[in-house]
């Protein structure tokens, strides 16, 4: 009986989502409804639920966690003020000149905005709002300025300092732990480990984007054309540097391992601060809008994180993770467990965001694959790869309803779904890609690191 609710627990979830529910309070209550039933078969005991208070205290204690809000503070200011706008003006006068010249510059910004949003659908739709008018108006190819648009807006998985790596980090440092393998339970080794070992993964990711892009330009640059932007070299230059400073210190501080995440990421916000501040763009209406945005963020995100804890402590009292721990390793042959869970992530991708799917899937299907001999460090990088594919691929990947939506905010009726569909595909080539071998070859993960 025990086996069978457990079995039962993510299925239900997945059922009740796309009736609209939060979904924090849905994996809360799905949790606190197959506990009430486990007490009335007499398979679970409801004093399990006493542990919850000492989990909240020390998910508020936790170093790694404290660094999201701060990032989210980072993206805030930049999307709030006219930062992120003026730094896309600014490369597309640099790079307007020439065709899918603004299709770069939407791929730089992207790079910065993107790991600072704290969800996919919240970085499509900024980025898209942000950068799809412009393309539009400059002639761009519908199907090609949704596609980029759209894929960009994914970087925020897998680009350090990304809010999903930090999530990633804790839930595979919670991984490590429970196999009681040694060398794995100090978070700052792993965090710093995980972000070296994106660092392959991320530059063939962007390479294969560029390579789109390029392909674009000198094959088919009718439909990517030229626009230039007037701006003076001075005024441009003041756009550009800041933002990439802050985040090119920000994410130095972190690799080089000199400071913690969470001192980092304070100083990434009081630099952008400063700077908004020296813009006069940071007015106290302005920052009480990026302090009730971030505050709405993070006081979901965290009440998200606290209702997956809720959720695994009632799966693992049924017996739940024995359960997957057995299906994985017994069941199926060590060389086909680790493509059978990720294909399996594929799909929940379909329906969850990548922060749900981090809390509830990760803690249960990746420590089998540890104690299969899997290298944690090559695993995590995995998740986060194959996250990010799956919201790009159609005809249910996450981030394109997003876009779907903010055709619809723009009014840009011309685009349909299948023209969102067509524009993603090549980049969702580039992801397969990547992620075949990243799967193939551990060493683009693993090579770095272990070179510090």
């Amino acid at each position: 009986m025990a086996a069978l609710l457990a079995a039962l627990m993510f299925p239900t979830v997945l059922a009740i989502l796309p009736l609209g529910f939060p979904v924090a309070f849905t994996v809360l209550g799905v949790a606190l409804v197959y506990a009430v039933l486990g007490q009335l078969a007499g398979v679970f005991d409801l004093h399990l639920l006493s542990a919850l208070p000492i989990r909240v205290l020390n998910l508020m204690d936790n170093d790694i966690l404290q660094a999201i809000p701060l990032f989210i503070y980072v993206g805030a200011v930049m999307e709030r003020t006219q930062m992120a706008r003026d730094l896309l003006g600014s490369l597309a006068s640099a790079l307007g000149r020439r065709p899918a010249g603004l299709a770069l510059a939407t791929l730089v910004v992207g790079l910065l905005l993107a790991p600072t949003t704290g969800a996919i659908g919240a970085t499509v739709v900024a980025l898209g709002l942000l950068a799809l008018p412009p393309m539009l108006s400059a002639g761009y190819d519908r199907s090609f300025a949704a596609g980029i648009a759209t894929a960009v807006g994914t970087l925020g998985v897998v680009l350090p300092p990304s809010i999903i790596l930090i999530l990633v980090t804790d839930q595979m440092r919670i991984a490590v732990a429970a196999v009681q393998l040694p060398g794995g339970a100090t978070s700052a080794f792993l965090m710093r480990k995980l972000y070296l070992g994106m660092v392959g993964p991320v530059a063939l990711v962007v390479v294969g984007y560029l390579a789109v892009v390029l392909w674009r330009a000198v094959r088919r640059p009718d439909t990517v054309p030229a626009h230039p932007y007037a701006q003076s070299a001075g005024r441009a230059l003041l756009n550009i540097v800041p933002p990439l400073a802050i985040f090119a210190v920000t994410l130095y501080a972190i690799l080089s391992g000199r400071v913690y995440t969470v001192e980092a990421a304070g100083g990434a916000a009081i630099a952008i601060t400063a700077w908004a501040l020296v813009r006069r763009e940071l007015t106290l209406r302005a920052l009480g809008d990026v302090v009730r945005l971030v505050t709405r963020i993070s006081g979901a995100l965290f009440l998200l994180i606290m209702a997956a804890g809720t959720f695994s402590l009632v799966f693992r009292g049924f017996g739940g993770d024995r359960l997957a721990r057995d299906l994985i390793t017994t069941t199926l042959p060590p060389e086909a467990a680790v493509p059978a869970v990720f294909a399996a992530l594929v799909v929940f991708g379909f329906f969850l965001d990548a922060i749900e799917i981090v809390f509830l899937v990760v803690p249960v299907a990746v420590p089998p694959l540890i104690a299969l001999g899997g290298d944690p460090l090559w695993l995590g990088v995995l998740v986060a790869l194959t996250l990010q594919t799956s919201f790009l691929l159609p005809p249910a990947g996450f981030a394109i309803f997003f876009m779907d939506q903010v055709r619809r905010n723009i009014g840009a009726d011309e685009i349909t779904m299948f023209t969102i569909y067509r524009g993603v595909l090549p980049f969702a080539a580039v992801q397969i890609l990547v992620l075949a071998a990243v799967l193939t070859w551990p060493v683009i993960a693993t090579w770095l690191p272990g070179q510090t």
